[in-house]
């Protein structure tokens, strides 16, 4: 006891502990006061710190998801050295529910994604850049519930909601519904509903769009894939998509435990790579791609590709879209790849994709060559995957969130996932990405398989041709008036990684 308490005496030092006692009441109870005082101080200490931790743990995700990150290592057993904790725990941003800025509201923005999880990822990124531009109230996203994966998850089944909702209270107003007034108009069909003209720049939207949300107090946004321009944006713009996209789309709870559980899994086995193997049937029927199918396979591909009018190219010749690195590579491509490039025969592998097709036989040689191959339905018990096994956007956000912690990403096809995968990895430090050359491979593999190269002048080459495809820094490739030939924003958002000397991209 410190001597300025001795002077004031017990009412003071009672007081202080926030509770005031009869002293003559504390002689009836079983504890003397100073050991019931050490007791009390010790319950007071270890409430604090476990409200302490309950709340640090949840301010650790503004910039990405981290894999335990907030949790004690007493708590639980962690996958990573102490070098690697310490890296992990520079990177954690205390969250604080930032103050709410102030502006006109010029009335509101409704959106309807379409597409995929990844797909749709990136055009919310690109929604909250132009309600913030506009001066509008945005209506939390709706996610497509009608494309080919027929998921009916709602915005709030995959992202956490509040989260989203208040990480961006500084730059524009989130709410989960219109006011009762326009919900009745909208409902009627009494509110513009439009598509919007993809790879536009912010102006479009300020005179098309802007204009019709201050007549209508709201308009309804059909489509948001692409329609937001890669180049040519503020600084500030491009920014804001990488706030969202990296820190306001946290995954819920439900789905960052299945990941960080998987991750585990993985992390006590030693190093893992993901690789997100589109060769799925419905990427096959979309593509056309054929290679390797049996006549019945490709068959059964090209009438799936006819019942679905919204897949405009029918008629494709597979062989010729191959040659052009324009299809997604084989399990048997893709093995011999990475033999080439000398990963190492024990390392784990992990599938982030649905169910490949042909199943076993055209997994076969990957599993030859590396024994250890393993995905959520391997790592996952029936309870676990019940939650999820219907959802077709939440198994993606899954495979999502372990493809950002795995020591490699491998995708063999160049579609959302990967890109956006691709994109955070490189906000992450620059982890290690394999960006496969389909072009080259193809050609690669075809002279290897009909003699022309031997097996050391095959990995030779395919090491040369990928020497500088690892996601390392460069400069994101513009092609004026061609945006979809052009490098995809969020998989290089340059203007929001660590400031770095560029490669300039051949």
């Amino acid at each position: 006891m410190c001597r300025s308490e001795k002077v004031l005496g017990s009412d003071y030092r009672e007081r202080k502990m926030g509770m005031k006692f009869r002293s003559d009441k504390l002689k009836a109870w079983p504890l003397s006061r100073p050991r019931f005082q050490m007791w009390l101080w010790r319950v007071v200490i270890a409430v604090s710190l476990c409200t302490f931790t309950v709340q640090f743990a949840g301010m650790a995700d503004l910039w990405g998801p981290r894999v335990l990150k907030g949790l004690p290592s007493c708590l639980i057993a962690s996958p990573y050295t102490y070098f690697e904790e310490v890296q992990l725990s520079a990177r954690v941003v205390e969250e604080s529910i930032p103050p709410e800025r102030i502006y006109n509201n010029n009335g509101y923005l409704m959106v309807s994604c379409n597409g995929g999880l990844n797909q749709m990822r990136a055009g919310i990124c690109d929604m909250v850049a132009i309600a913030r531009s506009l001066n509008v109230t945005l209506v939390v996203p709706e996610l497509d519930k009608t494309s080919f994966w027929q998921d009916s998850s709602d915005f709030q089944d995959i992202f956490d909601v509040d989260h989203f909702i208040n990480s961006l209270r500084d730059e524009v107003r989130i709410v989960k519904e219109l006011p009762p007034r326009l919900k009745r108009q909208f409902e009627l069909g009494m509110v513009p509903s439009i598509r919007p003209v993809s790879w536009s720049n912010i102006s479009y939207y300020h005179g098309k769009i802007l204009p019709l949300i201050k007549e209508h107090g709201v308009v309804h946004l059909l489509k948001t894939d692409s329609r937001l321009a890669n180049n040519g944006l503020s600084p500030e713009i491009q920014k804001l998509r990488c706030k969202v996209n990296f820190g306001s789309l946290k995954f819920t709870p439900q789905i960052e435990e299945l990941g960080k559980r998987v991750v585990t899994t993985l992390r006590k086995q030693g190093p893992f790579l993901v690789l997100h193997l589109r060769y799925e049937m419905d990427m096959l029927a979309f593509s056309g791609c054929t290679e390797g199918c049996t006549q019945k396979e490709a068959d059964e591909l090209r009438k799936m590709r006819y019942a679905y009018p919204w897949w405009k190219e029918k008629d494709i010749d597979s062989d010729r879209k191959r040659r052009y690195g324009l299809c997604p590579l084989t399990p048997e491509e893709t093995t011999l790849v990475l033999r080439a490039l000398d990963i190492d025969r024990n390392m784990q592998i992990y599938i982030a994709a649905g169910d490949i097709f042909g199943g076993q036989r055209r997994l076969a040689s990957l599993i030859s060559s590396f024994p250890n191959v393993v995905n959520k339905e391997t790592l996952l018990t029936p309870d676990d995957m019940r939650y999820f096994q219907y959802h077709l956007s939440q198994m993606a956000a899954l495979d999502y969130f372990v493809s950002l912690e795995s020591d490699i990403f491998v995708p063999t096809y160049g579609g959302n996932m990967a890109r956006v995968v691709e994109g955070h990895r490189r906000y992450l430090g620059f982890k290690s990405t394999i960006l496969p050359d389909q072009k080259n491979i193809v050609s690669l593999v075809d002279q290897y398989s009909n003699g022309t190269l031997n097996w050391d002048e095959f990995a030779t080459k395919i090491k040369a041709v990928h020497k500088n495809r690892m996601g390392m820094p460069s400069a994101r490739i513009v092609i004026p008036h061609r945006p979809k030939e052009e490098e995809y924003f969020y998989s290089n958002p340059y203007e929001c990684l660590p400031q770095v000397e560029v490669l300039q991209t051949l």
